[in-house]
């Protein structure tokens, strides 16, 4: 929600000043959106996770429900409750099929959102394997603990992986924003949900996983709105959820965690 209305801003003021060149205003508003929204992540990493660090895990829980709720109503405030439209600065597309036929048409912005996706989640997937950064990260998620003891500073890697997700938040608040054009204070609390059910489907803890379980949640809310109408899509998307969650807990890729006794 902070990405798609920075983008929005950006974007409304440089082509206020005159900027038509589209790959300007495009580079622009991912600049802005990943360097003010990563600068959030770190801000509610000190203020809403760190002081509650060693409690019980229901605590940062609801300290995090609070923050985004702060956050939906300070921008609320600010930019009134209506929705705002982005320009839609990239048209026209592709089509496949017969010269006869309908075809299909796949918009460059759709590919845009493809590519994109694949390359930023290759390289995370990268950072998380190969790095040292990156190891860090996961011997901080598999036993902090241990991790403080090898000589880790726990405090500065988890506020990495808190920068990282705003800067992850942000492209595909960017991309969000220019697929659909329009924005509101509401959009972040939807998009958080379904990309909770998405990991979950795929599997909590791994990238590819958690890639795989929002290409599932998008088809199955497609297949849904098409076969039982549009206002049930999301009952079939939470539908798929609950039925992985009773037949495979771990989700598609994820694997059971063994406890050495």
């Amino acid at each position: 929600m902070i990405g798609s209305y920075v983008a929005f801003i950006v974007i409304t003021l440089l082509m206020a000043s005159g900027v038509v060149s589209v790959p300007l205003l495009v580079v622009a508003a991912f600049i802005a959106a990943i360097v003010i929204t990563s600068a959030y992540g770190y801000s509610i990493e000190r203020v809403a996770y760190r002081p509650l660090r060693g409690s019980n895990r229901l605590i940062p829980l609801i300290s995090a429900i609070g923050m985004s709720t702060f956050l939906q109503n300070a921008v609320l405030l600010a930019q009134d409750s209506r929705e705002k439209a982005i320009p839609q600065l990239v048209e026209g597309g592709v089509t496949f099929g017969a010269a006869s036929g309908p075809g299909v048409m796949i918009s460059y912005m759709q590919l845009i959102v493809f590519i994109t996706t694949v390359v930023v989640m290759a390289a995370l997937t990268w950072f998380i394997a190969r790095s040292r950064l990156g190891r860090a990260c996961r011997a901080c998620a598999e036993d902090i603990g241990m991790a403080r003891l090898l000589g880790i500073e726990s405090n500065t890697v988890i506020a990495l992986t808190f920068v990282i997700g705003g800067a992850l938040a942000a492209v595909a608040s960017v991309l969000l924003g220019l697929q659909y054009g329009v924005i509101n204070p509401s959009i972040g609390f939807l998009a958080g949900i379904k990309a909770f059910t998405a990991a979950v489907l795929g599997g909590i803890g791994s990238i590819p996983g958690a890639m795989l379980g929002g290409l599932l949640l998008g088809v199955a809310e497609a297949l849904g709105a098409d076969l039982v109408g549009d206002q049930y899509k999301d009952v079939v998307a939470f539908s798929l959820l609950i039925l992985v969650l009773m037949f495979r807990p771990t989700g598609i890729l994820g694997r059971p965690e063994v406890e050495k006794v």
